[in-house]
């Protein structure tokens, strides 16, 4: 009885160490564990999806939000190094404030005073930042759950019904976003949509990088480079002024490639009034999907990220709300200007200024958009 009681002791051991392999083996390469994103949110399961390409450079989306949580590819001397912010689990992204890594919907940026008139008609949405609507409001896509179908090891396909009249926004809207991660390592952001009535529509991703792998680093020694002419001011509200202005002789001037950090400390206005770069870069068109409309790059680890739109503006977002309260993947706290972001998009406020490429959707038509993240060494 002993002999077996020491043997049955030894199996529920051994069985341990194995369940404990098992786990270990399951775990992401950014060392995510998927079971921290199962959960139920508004009666919809959730989870993480793992996308993975034949160069090692693998990509973790969860459902909630459509959210990119983590992005490994290589850095100068082949190691993989994950370039964005997230968090560890979903119950972090439900209970922590912020876009990281979202998909932003109906309506990507500002809407003034969350007010616009189609059709005759005028619409109120939420009034969610300084008195406008942001990001299609507190409760927009990037809190919703996705449904979701992974194809293959590659590609990730969500799809989303926004009912007629949901953030106050009209039409049913039905979305398609599929994630692809190619085999020259990008990550391509394909969306379409269709409605049932007139509506406005501008969807974009949220992703926070910062290519140096550490986001304890701000970016502001990281280099850019913006195929743009052109940018839209704001005012103190951080609301579009309905104006272009060129960015010859300005901070904004980024058709030469420099620091992001070097002209912060100019006394200019548009820089008080965005507490930093928080900026519609307007691209020169048409778009060429051959040729980036951005390059951002990191000297210490060698990677080179650029960005491929058909949008005819990119957000230039430098993380200047953020202050080292939130903590994200393995409990690092994310500083000030940890990140940027470069968000695909139609112009903010386009649907109360008509002289800008419209943002209306009718029935019959599709809403389409693509933003490309290509990755490489230096």
């Amino acid at each position: 009885m002993v002999k077996k009681a020491i043997n049955l002791m030894l199996g529920i051991g051994l069985l341990s160490v194995y369940a404990c392999a098992d786990h270990t083996l399951h775990l992401t390469k950014s060392g995510l564990n998927p079971d921290n994103f199962k959960s139920e949110v508004n009666g919809k399961s959730t989870a993480l999806y793992t996308l993975v390409n034949d160069n090692g450079v693998e990509a973790c989306i969860t459902n909630y939000g459509g959210r990119l949580v983590s992005l490994m590819v290589p850095d100068k001397n082949g190691n993989l190094t994950d370039v964005v912010l997230g968090h560890d689990s979903i119950a972090d992204y439900i209970n922590i404030d912020g876009n990281f890594g979202a998909l932003i919907g109906r309506y990507g940026n500002r809407i003034d005073q969350g007010r616009f008139t189609l059709d005759g008609q005028e619409y109120q949405l939420p009034q969610n930042n300084f008195g406008h609507c942001l990001h299609g409001g507190p409760k927009g896509f990037h809190h919703v759950v996705w449904d979701a179908e992974q194809p293959n090891d590659s590609t990730l396909h969500l799809t989303h019904f926004s009912p007629n009249g949901e953030y106050g926004f009209p039409g049913n809207v039905k979305v398609d976003v599929i994630y692809t991660l190619t085999h020259d390592n990008a990550v391509s952001i394909t969306y379409n949509a269709t409605t049932d009535a007139p509506t406005i529509l501008n969807l974009t991703n949220h992703s926070y990088f910062n290519l140096s792998g550490n986001p304890s680093n701000d970016i502001c020694n990281e280099t850019i480079w913006f195929d743009a002419d052109g940018f839209t001011p704001i005012d103190s509200t951080f609301m579009t002024t309905g104006e272009i202005l060129a960015v010859a002789g300005t901070p904004f001037d980024f058709t030469t490639a420099k620091p992001i950090g070097k002209d912060l400390s100019s006394d200019n206005e548009q820089l008080k009034n965005g507490r930093g770069y928080d900026h519609n870069m307007v691209l020169r068109t048409p778009r060429d999907t051959s040729m980036p409309a951005a390059i951002l790059t990191d000297s210490v680890s060698g990677i080179k990220m650029e960005v491929f739109t058909i949008e005819p503006g990119i957000q230039f977002y430098i993380g200047n709300f953020l202050d080292g309260t939130v903590k994200g993947k393995n409990g690092i706290a994310y500083p000030y200007r940890s990140a940027i972001c470069l968000e695909s998009q139609h112009y903010p406020d386009s649907p109360n200024n008509a002289q800008w490429p419209s943002v209306v959707i009718r029935p019959g038509e599709t809403y389409r958009s693509n933003c490309t993240y290509k990755f490489s060494t230096l």
